[in-house]
């Protein structure tokens, strides 16, 4: 497996439809997210990256929603993904679409996310599925150069086990578009074979609390509970050598 981070510099579209099947990607991808779009609430709602700000979010509660990025025509506050300029815990929720596939450093990114969260706030990622068509002829000559094949496919599961480290709790995820250059994506084969979409959404929650109790967070609630049990043990045998 190949490390996250990467010193090639890469240069991701400013713009769907400057990628082929673009905006294809673009009208599918809001389609898989207008059911979670309406679950959102809160005061602010960051899109970041050029691809984020062309997503049609006007179905989500949270109405103040800024466009953040390196560069891009409809961007509202120019900065990097890493270094974002707002207060911690000052977000309610954060889209990335395809923000990691053109960064050099996800994990940086992620951690930067989850700094400006507010707790149970929301992160919606969707990125390129390596395992699918679109995958397969990333490997063909000239086309590791243009987008989308110039992106970084990272799997889900790979996208599960960061969130997992930063507590977060996956609420949904899927793979759509197994077809790329369709604009359904191959509706009766997307059907039967979702696993091979070619692209990925994950929503989670931050979480304040560990989602899985330790073991040294068990032992500790059974060795409270047998002093009491005990106790309770020993007024019953008093009591009835009183009877007796």
């Amino acid at each position: 497996m190949k490390p996250a981070k990467t010193r090639q510099i890469l240069t991701a579209p400013r713009s769907w439809s400057d990628m082929p099947w673009g905006d294809y990607f673009r009208d599918a991808l809001t389609q898989q997210l207008q059911p979670y779009l309406g679950k959102l609430y809160g005061f602010h709602m960051l899109k970041i990256g050029s691809l984020s700000a062309e997503i049609n979010t006007s179905q989500c509660a949270i109405s103040h929603q800024v466009n953040v990025g390196n560069e891009g025509e409809a961007l509202h506050v120019i900065a990097s993904e890493t270094q974002l300029p707002f207060e911690s815990k000052s977000i309610d929720a954060c889209l990335l679409a395809h923000t990691l596939a053109w960064s050099q450093d996800p994990h940086r990114v992620l951690r930067e996310v989850d700094r400006v969260l507010i707790d149970d706030g929301w992160m919606i990622i969707s990125g390129f599925n390596p395992f699918s068509l679109l995958g397969i002829s990333k490997g063909l000559p000239g086309l590791h150069r243009r987008a989308p094949w110039s992106s970084r496919m990272f799997s889900q599961v790979r996208l599960l086990d960061w969130l997992s480290l930063l507590n977060y709790e996956v609420v949904y995820r899927t793979r759509f578009q197994v077809v790329p250059w369709h604009r359904q994506g191959g509706k009766m084969i997307s059907t039967h074979l979702p696993a091979l979409g070619c692209l990925n959404i994950v929503v989670a929650r931050k979480r304040t609390f560990p989602l899985t109790p330790g073991k040294a967070k068990k032992s500790l609630s059974q060795a409270q509970l047998r002093p009491a049990v005990n106790a309770t043990r020993q007024f019953r045998e008093v009591n009835d050598q009183d009877s007796t």
